[in-house]
């Protein structure tokens, strides 16, 4: 359903732990694969027609599954929320997994909300709409604009459920809604209502027995054609799309008027829907909604799809949640309409001399990246790269049974090289948060990860460039030291055969022989390992296409540092930067000279077996 704003939580909130239990109770042999087979998602039904756990359709009577059957409180919270549920069912999002963005065109969610109520999840998960984005907590209740494009971004190992629950509403639920909270919009004192477990409470609820008819009413398939022509994007060609709308609204009265929904009629429904969509394909090549997505990818999912449909052969299966087609074609006009998606044929002709941050962690890279981010047209994923990268299957370490996050030269295969282009393309962003509207772009990576991939990236970005962030290796140590101690850093938190603290930041080569040492032997052994690598895969690029900074040097004069950085890697700054910078978004403590003496005597036993290391770094690349 379309709303005027992106995110509304409601005024309610319930128990998630409660809700755990009862879903780990369930077993992991109900949850499916996504109906769409997208990596890292997977359903568990708990409305579906008929109650059938096996059945994905849209058309026929909603009814509870044995699932939702089993979990007392999860039936309390659909009734206290008090709608006419639909089709709704548990949403799972693997570690470092994605829900892809797209818009839900389809008949069904025209005048459907989409309600979210978070059972698990962390503060990194980010859900995406239009340009604004929230981090919605467990046990919160939200509803969203799904007319608009959206995502989610799991950047975390941990999985992230959501009930995801579909409803056209109540005269309760649009109370709740009234009461509810725009995102961005704070409203003092207000705070949502604990919904607690009430073991002797019924839970009464309303399901929909009719949703989608055999033939669309003419009054009903007037309002949706008015809706899509409201909804272009305007083109010369809506002159002739306009009335060719109001012939065909008149063309189907009349055979309502002859047939209604008889099935006698269907043929004659069939020829005249036939035909105007042949009319329509011609009409609306390369037309845009305002949202960005395909015009004819809605018209085909909310009318073509929807206004005649024979449910004796089972219904009708919405295969548009994530459709392709529904988004909008590359553009060459620079058209701020919607999203052009990027030329296919090769990494060469969508990215033009990435540049890619390298470092051992907590040196500073997120700091240095947030600021070459504010550049003239350059564009990035947002944060760092684990959902583009490890999102992949086959690029995840748990495919090489957890040997390191290092990739190599021989996994840049041509499908994977194509598929990582494309993942990323999809979600770039520039600093006002547009979308690209040109190709090739300026293209702006970082993720510690990759001071163990050079060779890997070397192979997917043929002309990239790379800035390497020098920082004193004892300023290092000790935030390394801070990032474990604080859990907020946990990478594989159940990494198999590791004895020691959740397992935090990159995952180096040979970590097995970290194995009972203590926590400042197992952070010196990252950062050497990682260094060896980066330093010595570096060493074999071409002078020119690396580039270096320093970390104080970055802190002292950033308007000097970055005025020099971008005009060796070629990017256009624009910015002043005379009041110096703020902290980054992963800071864990406020910077303060000799700050990583807190640690020092840690950092003393081991600094003679990392000192040849530590001179060779603070020298390289000068």
């Amino acid at each position: 359903m379309k709303l005027q704003v992106p995110f509304v939580q409601l005024p309610l909130k319930f128990d998630a732990a409660r809700l755990r239990t009862e879903i780990n109770a369930l077993g992991e042999s109900v949850w499916r694969p996504h109906p769409q087979g997208y990596a890292g998602n997977s359903a568990l039904p708990l409305i579906s027609v008929n109650g059938d756990p096996q059945s994905d359709s849209i058309s026929g009577p909603m009814r509870p599954t044995p699932h939702l059957e089993a979990c007392p409180y999860l039936r309390q919270v659909l009734a206290h929320i008090g709608a006419v549920w639909g089709r709704s069912r548990l949403m799972r999002l693997s570690g470092h997994a994605e829900v892809p963005r797209h818009a839900d065109l389809a008949y069904y969610w025209r005048d459907r909300m989409r309600v979210h109520v978070p059972i698990q999840t962390q503060p990194s998960v980010r859900f995406q709409c239009g340009e604004a984005e929230v981090n919605m907590a467990e046990g919160e209740c939200w509803i969203f604009d799904t007319w608009a494009p959206h995502r989610v971004i799991n950047a975390n190992p941990d999985q992230r459920i959501h009930l995801v629950a579909d409803t056209v509403g109540s005269e309760r639920f649009w109370q709740h809604a009234s009461g509810g909270l725009v995102a961005g919009r704070p409203v003092a004192d207000w705070r949502p209502h604990l919904v607690p477990f009430n073991a002797t409470g019924a839970a009464e609820l309303v399901y929909e027995s009719e949703n989608l008819g055999n033939v669309m009413t003419p009054w009903e398939l007037r309002e949706h054609l008015n809706f899509l022509v409201a909804e272009a994007a305007p083109v010369p060609q809506l002159a002739a799309i306009q009335p060719l709308f109001a012939r065909f609204s008149a063309t189907w009265l009349g055979l309502w008027a002859q047939h209604g929904v008889r099935e006698a009629g269907w043929p004659a429904y069939r020829a005249a829907l036939d035909s105007f969509n042949a009319e329509m394909q011609r009409l609306g090549e390369g037309m845009l909604l305002r949202n960005g997505m395909r015009f004819l990818g809605a018209f085909r999912a909310m009318i073509v799809q929807a206004a005649l449909t024979d449910q004796r052969n089972g219904g009708l299966v919405v295969k548009g949640d994530y459709d392709p087609d529904a988004f909008a074609t590359p553009s060459t006009s620079g058209s701020k309409t919607g999203q052009s998606m990027p030329p296919m044929g090769g990494v060469a002709k969508s990215f033009d001399r990435p540049v890619v941050v390298l470092s051992p962690p907590r040196s500073g890279s997120t700091l240095l990246f947030e600021t070459l981010a504010r550049a003239r047209n350059v564009f990035t994923v947002g944060d760092e790269s684990h959902v583009q990268i490890e999102g992949m299957p086959e690029l995840h370490p748990a495919a090489r049974n957890f040997e390191s996050n290092a990739l190599g030269a021989d996994q840049a295969t041509v499908a994977v090289v194509a598929q990582l282009h494309a993942r990323f393309a999809a979600s770039l962003r520039d600093r006002e948060g547009a979308p690209p509207t040109r190709w090739p772009v300026r293209f702006l990576e970082k993720t510690p990860k990759n001071a163990l991939r050079i060779p890997f990236l070397r192979k997917v970005f043929p002309d990239a460039h790379f800035v390497y962030l020098y920082r004193d290796p004892r300023e290092v140590l000790s935030s390394m030291i801070e990032a474990w101690n604080s859990g907020k850093f946990r990478t594989y938190p159940k990494l198999p055969g590791w004895s020691g603290p959740a397992w935090s930041l990159l995952l180096v080569p040979d970590w097995q022989k970290l194995i009972g040492k203590a926590l400042h032997e197992i952070v010196a052994g990252q950062w050497q390992t990682t260094t060896q690598i980066l330093l010595d895969d570096l060493a074999d690029l071409p002078a020119d296409r690396v580039h270096r900074i320093d970390y104080d040097a970055l802190l002292s004069n950033p308007d000097r540092e970055m005025h020099r950085i971008c005009a060796q890697v070629g990017f256009e700054w624009d910015q002043a930067l005379d009041g110096g910078l703020p902290q980054s978004k992963h800071t864990h403590s406020a910077p303060a000279a000799e700050k990583w003496r807190r640690h020092e005597a840690e950092i003393d036993s081991v600094w003679q077996a990392l000192a040849p290391l530590a001179a060779r770094a603070e020298a390289a690349f000068r």
